[in-house]
C-alpha cells in the first residue's frame, strides 16, 4: 500500500483542534492501514518524528432519510503524536 493512500483526510474537530495544541494529530485513514503503516506514512510524508499511534474503528451512525432507516458509513481514525517541536503545516492554517 502507498503511503498517499494510508491518510484519506486531516479530522477537524473541536476535539482534533484541543489535541493538536498537545501535539497530536487527528486523521481519517484506510481501514486496512495498521498502526506501524500509519506511523510511516506520517513520518515519510511530512517529515517528523512520531512517538505515539492510537487507531480507533469509529462506526456508523443510525440515520433516517424520507422515513426510511439506513446508515452513515464506518471508518477508521488515527491519533498520531509528535515529537515535541514537529509539527504538520497541514493543520496550520485552519
Amino acid at each position: 500500500m502507498k503511503y498517499e493512500d494510508i491518510l484519506i483526510a486531516p479530522v477537524l474537530s473541536e476535539k482534533s483542534n484541543e489535541l493538536r495544541e498537545q501535539g497530536k494529530y487527528t486523521f481519517k485513514v484506510n481501514p486496512a492501514a495498521s498502526k506501524i503503516e500509519i506511523k510511516e506514512a506520517v513520518r515519510r510524508l511530512f517529515n517528523v518524528k512520531v512517538l505515539d499511534c492510537t487507531v480507533v474503528n469509529v462506526r456508523g451512525k443510525v440515520k433516517r432519510l424520507r422515513n426510511r432507516p439506513g446508515r452513515t458509513s464506518s471508518w477508521k481514525k488515527a491519533v498520531v503524536r509528535l515529537a515535541p517541536g514537529d509539527t504538520i503545516k497541514v493543520f496550520e492554517g485552519v
